[in-house]
């Protein structure tokens, strides 16, 4: 699990082109430099002494700061982290996995194209997904991270107006494609609850729960 972890961090840091994170020892701590989020600390491992030191840090941090934990017993997670001082987030998002070369990749509904962006050309890199309209207006968007034959997917969105037409599964494809055409073989993300039912449709497999926990008072939406 911890692998996976630091694959999963390195993979959503070049898709979002956040610094390289700190190992902190129970931890990494990464700069996210988003409104509520300026900080973040990712766990390793759900050891009760790992969640106490990776929260005394984030108390001790000047400005917000949220601790992720992945975790095979969410419940006891919690537990462990609402005594720790913190307060919960999220209790309800998955790490998740597939392999990329076996992803589905259905086309899109009628009326939309896909454009695909692969920037740097380079590992690690980015590839970036986004479904148009025949107006040119967007309807979904999406990318993923690229580190070896990890491809980490971020930011996966259908705007309002377009939803209910297949763009998620069809943007997903899209990515994965992309994904393994730049030598991508092994997906990883973490899923919403609202996301989760589209990746396990499409192939996608859990390997943790994630809890996303922060200081009293620092309850910026997610």
């Amino acid at each position: 699990m911890r692998e996976l972890i630091v694959r999963w961090q390195r993979g959503w840091a070049v898709a979002r082109a956040l610094p390289t994170a700190t190992d902190v020892g129970p931890g990494l701590r990464v700069r996210c430099l988003q409104p509520g989020r300026a900080v973040e600390y990712v766990a390793l491992d759900r050891d009760p002494a790992s969640l106490r030191d990776l929260a005394a840090l984030v108390a001790r941090e000047a400005e917000p700061t949220w601790l992720t934990v992945p975790t095979t017993d969410p419940a006891a997670t919690a537990t462990e982290l609402e005594a720790a001082g913190l307060v919960l987030l999220k209790r309800a998002e998955l790490l998740m996995t597939t392999d990329l070369r076996t992803h589905p990749a259905p086309p899109p509904a009628a009326g939309y194209r896909l454009a695909t962006a692969v920037a740097p050309d380079t590992d690690p890199g980015t590839v970036t997904v986004t479904v148009l309209a025949a107006s040119g207006e967007v309807g979904a968007r999406g990318t993923m991270g690229l580190t070896g034959t990890d491809a980490v997917a971020d930011r996966i969105e259908t705007r309002p107006a377009h939803r209910r037409r297949g763009l998620a599964s069809t943007l997903m494809g899209a990515l994965a494609t992309a994904a393994v055409a730049a030598g991508g073989t092994d997906g990883i993300l973490i899923a919403s609850e609202e996301g989760q039912p589209l990746y396990a449709k499409l192939g996608w497999r859990p390997a943790a729960d994630v809890l996303i926990a922060t200081t009293p008072g620092n309850t910026y939406p997610t």
